[in-house]
């Protein structure tokens, strides 16, 4: 079924693992602490018990580096039975820091589709994190001026969308959004009537995986690279 722009007035982003890398980051910083705590468990057993840590947490602490940290320092105090050496405990910070003070790495064609798009659509990004840490990464990544708008979004649910809609007064059929992540960038938006096209990323957080059933009758566009989504406005130009 052929889906129809014609309508789309604001273009809405996802920032991390979307317009640059992130994810890759996390599974080496995974990486790393299942080598620092390989002395209480198995990494594989480090890595799934890490994951349900930060699922528990994420109520108390939300998104991001910062939440990613204390999880994993929560983790070590757990599988040692509150004896982790502190020198250990340095260096899972020393490790989040790292993550922190990354260089932005853009994604292939993000800055050639942002000048493209920004001439006839207001465009902006709506992505989730430590508000901080999300404001540095855009001021750092020099795409700041492109966009008319940021939202970071504690949770990106129908709820959290639809009142962003409403701040912005669009309608849902005028919004198009853009993203790496089938749970939070486009299964939502289709629900509440708006536009998305998905682009994958080669690695997704395990939290954010759905599942076939959950797609299925649901109408999106993927494409393979974000380059390929200036093609379904051209033709109205």
């Amino acid at each position: 079924m052929e889906i129809d722009y014609d309508n789309i007035q604001v273009i809405g982003f996802d920032a991390d693992d979307t317009l640059w890398v992130n994810e890759t980051y996390f599974r080496e910083a995974e990486e790393k602490v299942g080598i620092l705590l390989s002395h209480y468990e198995t990494p594989n057993k480090i890595d799934q018990e890490l994951f349900k840590m930060e699922i528990k947490n994420l109520p108390t602490y939300g998104y991001g580096v910062k939440g990613f940290v204390l999880s994993m320092i929560e983790l070590a105090l757990e599988l040692s039975n509150g004896s982790v050496s502190n020198e250990i405990i340095e260096k899972i910070l020393i490790i989040g820091k790292d993550m922190i003070n990354k260089p932005i790495e853009l994604l292939g064609d993000v800055e050639d589709v942002l000048k493209s798009l920004s001439k006839d659509y207001k465009l902006i990004v709506a992505t989730k994190g430590d508000l901080l840490d999300q404001e540095r990464k855009l001021e750092k990544s020099g795409l700041i001026d492109y966009f008319h708008h940021v939202e970071v979004l504690s949770e990106k649910e129908e709820a959290n969308y639809t009142k962003l809609l409403k701040h912005l007064e669009i309608k849902p059929s005028e919004f198009l959004m853009i993203g790496n992540s089938l749970k939070s960038d486009i299964l939502p938006l289709v629900n509440i009537g708006a536009k998305a096209i998905h682009v994958p990323f080669y690695t997704t957080w395990q939290h954010e995986k759905v599942t076939k059933n959950e797609t299925n009758g649901k109408d999106y566009k993927t494409v393979e690279r974000l380059i390929e989504i200036l093609s379904f406005f051209r033709a109205k130009k």
